[in-house]
Formats: structure tokens, sequence, C-alpha cells
């Protein structure tokens, strides 16, 4: 039995690596998704554009440009001296967003009333503006705890006869910490999805190709009426592929920790484990893919067709608990989604199977019920 196995797997790795569309699949993309998701999909904001709009010009709106010009991520490229010109900037992407500063600024801070600086954002990409928002709202917070310091010094001092005072500012302080990616780099968010991505695509595809390719090139029949039984003719045809898929995410996973130094901070081992159980899953889906489709053509629209709604749905991008209370519900059939906690789980947490068990036992629980009804099917088809 399992000499016959090794010879269907050896002419598997023969076909894969000699033909050109497969050899493709499966080098292709590991590494393009890899240094696309490294290098080109990146959320963090490292450098606005700002538009100036200072309707009060004095001594305190120009304090308050010095505190933004001072910051990192600010750089202040063009001036606006009125409403228009501010939209110009805006509609012609020239700025990403305006501060707006309206006249009696500095008289209201002087005289201690509540004061109000505009910030104007262009809302075409929402989070962006939202993390514009915010850091612009850092700037003036900073800027206002100042003259809040500068207030409270000088009360003190008018209040103080003779000799220099320890000067303290009584209130509480807020203090952010944040665990697992301290510096919010999304490089570190989105890497370790791409080894869901790959081994999910490598996989399926593959899996799905391979078969159909038989009943195109009419050798199906030939194997069929070989002494090689349906269980031997599954096993062959897919832990090729299994193995392919191993060696992608061992690709994935050194190119994400030597370039882009993504941390691994869990157990590679149970990286691997968990990859093998995901794996049952693609290799099954993969499996039936083939029986509903008789050309290649057909088994790549398949899979595409199966792909791209798991993918959405697996967390990778947008939060499974923002979804619609009804889509939440089928993201339990996906095994997607409970790789893609264990992936990210394993990486940026560091957390052992104590806490990944559930994702691990569903995925185990869905790959071999996927795998069992598919190998069934296709076998009735074969006989």
């Amino acid at each position: 039995m399992w000499e016959r196995i090794l010879q269907i797997i050896r002419k598997e790795f023969r076909q894969a690596l000699r033909e050109p569309r497969m050899r493709a699949i499966v080098i292709g993309p590991p590494l393009i998704q890899t240094i696309v998701f490294g290098f080109a999909v990146n959320l963090d904001i490292e450098h606005v554009r700002l538009g100036w709009m200072d309707l009060d010009r004095t001594a305190e709106s120009r304090e308050l440009r010095h505190a933004f010009d001072g910051s990192p991520v600010f750089t202040i490229d063009h001036q606006a001296d009125s409403e228009a010109a501010a939209q110009a900037l805006l509609d012609r992407n020239e700025v990403q967003a305006v501060v707006r500063i309206a006249p009696g600024f500095s008289s209201d801070i002087r005289s201690g009333k509540q004061t109000e600086v505009q910030i104007l954002l262009d809302g075409s990409n929402s989070n962006t503006a939202a993390i514009i928002g915010n850091y612009a709202s850092a700037v003036i917070a900073r800027r206002n705890q100042q003259l809040l310091g500068e207030r409270q010094r000088q009360k003190l001092v008018d209040r103080t006869a003779a000799g220099p005072v320890l000067l303290r500012i009584p209130g509480v302080q807020p203090v952010r910490r944040v665990w697992f990616n301290p510096e919010l780099k999304s490089r570190n968010y989105f890497v370790p999805g791409v080894v869901v991505n790959i081994i999910t695509l490598v996989t399926l595809l593959l899996t799905a190709l391979s078969i159909v390719r038989e009943k195109e090139l009419g050798t199906m029949e030939q194997i069929m009426v070989t002494p090689i039984r349906p269980i031997e003719l599954i096993l062959g045809k897919t832990i090729p592929f299994a193995i392919i898929g191993m060696v992608d995410m061992i690709l994935v996973t050194a190119i994400a920790l030597l370039l882009f130094h993504v941390p691994l901070r869990g157990n590679f081992l149970l990286l691997g484990f968990s990859s093998a159980l995901f794996i049952l899953s693609t290799l099954g889906i993969g499996l039936f893919m083939s029986t509903i489709s008789e050309t290649q053509q057909q088994a790549m629209m398949s899979t595409f067709f199966f792909f791209m709604p798991a993918f959405t749905l697996s967390g990778f991008n947008f939060p499974i608990a923002n979804m619609p209370l009804p889509v939440q519900w089928i993201t339990y059939l996906n095994p997607l989604r409970y790789f893609m906690d264990i992936v990210r789980g394993i990486f940026l947490k560091g957390i052992g199977i104590e806490i990944l068990w559930p994702q691990m036992a569903m995925l185990a629980v869905i790959g071999v019920s996927i795998l069992f009804v598919s190998a069934l099917r296709f076998r009735k088809r074969l006989d």
C-alpha cells in the first residue's frame, strides 16, 4: 500500500515542480504577498502634510504652531488665509488636514475662557482621518497642559510674598501601556496573517488543480484500472501539497522574522502543529472542489469563490465582533477564523496550547469532517 502511495507522491512532486504554472503557485504567492504586506500595506501614519489657517495671528497662535512644528509626525506645508483656500488645499490633496484658529483665540486664553481649535480632515480615508485627528488632538492637549501649568505657576507666584517655591500641579495623569505590539506597527499585525493566506491559497488551489488535471488529460481512467485503491490515490494526491503548505509556512515565517523583524513570542512547533490541523481543512475543501469541477479553469474559479469570502470573514482585516450577528454565526464554520487567532496568538502574544486548545479542537473537528466528506464524494466519483 505505502509503496503505491509513495509512487503517487513522487509523481505529484515531479509534475508540480516541472510545470511552470504549478511552480509559480508554489513559489510566487509566499514571496509576493509577504513582501507586499510587509512593505506596502501599512496603516501607520508617519508623515502628515498639514495646512495652517491662522485668523488670530497672535503670540498664542504662533506658540501652537510651534507645537505642531515640533511634532515628528506633522509638516506644515501650506498656509491658508481663507475658508476657500483651506477647502482648495483639501480638494487638491495637497494636505491631509488643516488646523484652523479662529479670531479671538488669544483673548479667550488670557481670560481663561474655553476656546476651540478646528481640525479640518480629509475623510475620504476614514481610518487615516481618525488617526490624524487623534495625533492633532494629542498635540493640542499637550499645549493645553503647558498653558494650564503656566497659569497655575502664575497664580502661585502672585500669592507668594517671598522666596522661591516648589511648584506642583495636582491632577491625575493617565499612563498608557500597549501589550503585545508596543509600537503599534501594522506590519506586526498583517504579516502573521499572511501565513494563513498562503497555506490556504496554495494547498487549496494545488489540490483542486492536481486532480482535475488528471481528468482533463484523460489519465484518471488509466489510474482507475491500476491496482491503486481510492484511499491510496487520495493520500498520494494530498500529502505532497500538505508538505508544500508546511514548507511555505516555514518560508513565510522566516521572511517575517529575518526581513520584517516580526516577533515570534510563542512556540514554533505549536505553530507547525496548528498548521497541520488547518491543512486538513484546506485539503478537504480542495478535494471537494475537484469533485464539482471538470476543468482546471472551473477549479480555479471555484477555489477563489470560496477563498475570498472565507478570508474576508477570517478577521484578517475586519474584527469579527464588528460584523452583523448573522455573519458572526457563519464565521464559526470558517476554519480560517480559528487559524488566524492561533497564528496571531503565537506570534504576538506568545500564548500556548492551554489558551489555544479550543481553536485547535475546532480546527481538528472541521478539518476531519470536511476531509472525510470530500473523500467519500471523491471515492464515489471514482467508483
